[in-house]
C-alpha cells in the first residue's frame, strides 16, 4: 500500500528540513536569522502544495532549487524595502511644503486659533489646491457654500494673523 500523502510530506519534511535549513542559513545575509524559520516553512509549504510534482528519486535537489527561489524572492523583498526605506528618510529629511508653510510662527498660531472647521477648509484649498467646486464635493456641501465658507475661513484667517503679528 502507497503512503498517504501526508505520511509522504511527513517523511519528506524529515529528511528535508534539515538541508534546508542549512542551505538557507548559509545563503542569509543580508537577511537575518529570525527570517530562517519563515523561509523554511514558505520552502515546505511549496513543497506540500506541489507534493506531486517533488521526484521520488530527486526530492533534495527539487526542494532546494524551491528553496533558491524562495530566498532570492526574500532577498528582492529585503532590497526594495531598503531602497525605500532610504527614499523615505531622504523624504523625511526634506521638509514638506506643510512644514515650510507653518514654520512661520505667525501663521501656525493664527491656524492654531481658527474653528477646525475653518482651518480644514483653508488648508484643503492652500495646500490640496481644492477650488470652491472639489471643496464642496469633499465637504459634502454645495460649491457656493462652500465659497462662502473659504472666504469667512480666509477673513478670519486675516484678522488672527494680524492680531498675532501686529500685537
Amino acid at each position: 500500500m502507497a503512503p498517504s500523502r501526508d505520511d509522504r510530506f511527513n517523511d519528506l519534511v524529515r529528511q528535508l528540513s534539515p538541508a534546508i535549513g542549512g542551505y538557507l542559513g548559509r545563503r542569509l545575509y543580508p537577511l537575518t536569522r529570525a527570517d530562517l524559520d519563515d523561509l523554511v516553512e514558505e520552502t515546505l509549504t511549496i513543497l506540500w502544495r506541489r507534493l506531486d510534482d517533488v521526484p521520488v528519486d530527486a526530492a533534495l535537489p527539487w526542494a532546494l532549487g524551491v528553496a533558491r527561489n524562495v530566498l532570492r524572492n526574500a532577498h528582492r523583498a529585503h532590497h526594495r524595502r531598503h531602497h525605500y526605506e532610504g527614499e523615505l528618510r531622504t523624504r523625511g529629511a526634506e521638509a514638506s511644503a506643510e512644514e515650510h508653510v507653518i514654520a512661520d510662527e505667525g501663521v501656525r498660531d493664527a491656524l492654531a486659533r481658527l474653528s477646525d472647521d475653518d482651518r480644514e477648509i483653508l488648508l484643503l484649498h492652500a495646500w490640496d489646491g481644492l477650488n470652491a467646486d472639489a471643496l464642496g464635493r469633499t465637504l459634502l456641501i454645495s460649491p457656493n457654500a462652500a465659497a462662502v465658507r473659504l472666504s469667512r475661513a480666509q477673513a478670519k484667517f486675516k484678522e488672527l494673523f494680524n492680531e498675532v503679528v501686529v500685537p
